[in-house]
């Protein structure tokens, strides 16, 4: 019998097992089933899978992991399939272990009722964020996680990368929404802890640990999400700006507590306004538009001493004018990926480095003659902001490269919030000292010894 005759009857044999476990309908092989689930968003990274698996239950995870485990399958856990760095596909180029399992978490979507006493909630991996949103909302309370993806992104994909969002700078990342978690270990153990308590000083995080890992430690199957009361009315305002150190200026400014601070360029608002059909908002075009929500019982009184006589912005009072004003910031990444394949980059950097950075990241991607468009949008607040790129081919990092050692100089992040994926991880160096590469590479070898879980992914192979 030849090696390929063994490797398929290995294969058939696994995939006869998960079909035990979570039923044969909910294991996928064909190309045209898998396609949805082997390719991300950008549509610039896909690779083969041996099968698609979808559980119902912790206990099926754990199951799944388990016969992978004995297997020596690769695994790669999925959500909503909304990222951007390869984190949730296969690689194009399978590695030693072969093409992994992809478990979809899509079915494990229940969300408990909000608890009235602690202000939680908990929700399967596979809930739609915008599900939680609305389910906290119709209990009056409110979850501090938002991004345009909401009706997409899974909120295990989002406790995986540690998501950010529009809100960070009035309740931070998602790991600081996190107060409980069940995930099941590569050995198929489940551990669980769930309870949400505030106080519980028993040893390490395991919650705060497997918040931003994507995939490479376990499957997160569970969280229990802090909640907050919603902050009252607010107004929304449009604000031109000619440049970053001006757009600074203006929200440090703000003597109303802050929900949101965002920023877009001209190129990115003339796309979403073609996307979207809206028309430029202000008098005058600018380099930069600055959106602001201020909590101020929604009468724009925030913005009364904010905005001299002078300047060009257009404030936004009612529900249906505030929806309209952030469909310019929430249209930014699809009015983009209407070009074609985007390179999409996600970094941050120290606020008071900002406005230098920003303007040396023009000058290094004019140093490209393949690029046909150059934008930037994203979390002024945070100093995160998102690269976009049109022009290159979707397999050339070069311009990518550069921008993240751009970046890296000023003392940034290579990825402030959509995870390293595949894309970044060997970047990574950029950003993390060798030590702490060494004392992440120790706790994946921990838990996961026989590199199972995501390779690739975070670490070069």
């Amino acid at each position: 019998m030849t090696d390929a005759t063994n490797d398929t009857n290995d294969r058939q044999s696994v995939i006869a097992r998960l079909a035990e476990i979570v039923g044969t309908e909910h294991v996928l092989t064909s190309p045209e089933l898998v396609a949805p689930y082997v390719t991300d968003w950008s549509r610039r990274f896909t690779g083969p899978c041996m099968a698609v698996v979808r559980p119902a239950s912790t206990k099926e995870v754990a199951d799944v992991m388990s016969a992978c485990a004995q297997a020596g399958v690769p695994i790669l856990p999925q959500g909503g399939n909304t990222g951007l760095v390869g984190g949730g596909v296969p690689a194009t180029r399978p590695g030693p272990l072969g093409p992994p399992v992809i478990v979809s978490l899509r079915r494990l979507a229940d969300i408990s009722p909000v608890d009235e006493l602690s202000g939680q909630l908990t929700a399967g991996a596979g809930a739609l964020l915008g599900d939680v949103q609305r389910h906290a909302a119709a209990a009056g309370w409110m979850y501090g996680v938002d991004l345009a993806a909401r009706d997409s992104a899974s909120i295990g994909g989002t406790v995986a990368t540690n998501a950010g969002g529009i809100h960070v700078i009035a309740h931070g990342m998602t790991r600081a929404q996190l107060v409980g978690i069940e995930a099941v270990l590569p050995d198929g153990s489940v551990v669980s802890h769930l309870e949400g308590l505030l106080k519980d000083n028993t040893g390490y995080d395991l919650a705060a640990l497997l918040c931003g890992s994507e995939g490479t430690l376990g499957i997160i199957t569970a969280v229990r999400l802090r909640l907050h009361r919603p902050p009252g009315r607010t107004s929304v305002a449009l604000i031109g700006s000619p440049s970053y150190a001006s757009a600074l200026e203006v929200m440090s400014s703000a003597t109303s507590p802050i929900l949101a601070a965002e920023v877009i360029d001209e190129t990115g608002m003339d796309l979403a306004g073609s996307v979207a059909g809206l028309p430029w908002p202000l008098a005058e075009r600018w380099p930069l538009v600055v959106l602001l929500e201020l909590i101020d019982d929604g009468d724009g009184s925030g913005f009364e001493a904010l905005l001299d006589d002078d300047a060009d912005a257009v404030v936004a009072l009612d529900a249906a004018e505030r929806a309209r004003l952030w469909e310019y910031r929430e249209r930014q990444s699809e009015a983009f990926s209407s070009l074609g394949i985007v390179h999409k980059m996600d970094v941050s950097v120290p606020l008071a480095s900002l406005a230098r950075c920003a303007d040396e990241l023009r000058s290094v991607v004019d140093g490209f003659s393949d690029v046909t468009v150059f934008g930037v949008f994203g979390h002024l607040a945070d100093g995160n902001i998102h690269v976009e790129i049109a022009g290159p081919a979707a397999d050339d990092t070069r311009v990518d490269h550069a921008i993240l050692a751009c970046v890296a100089g000023y003392g940034g992040s290579i990825s402030a919030e959509h995870g390293v994926g595949r894309a970044k991880a060997g970047e990574l160096h950029l950003c993390r000292a060798t030590s702490e590469i060494a004392a992440m590479r120790a706790i994946k070898a921990a838990l996961d010894p026989a590199g199972l879980m995501n390779p690739g992914v975070l670490f070069e192979s």
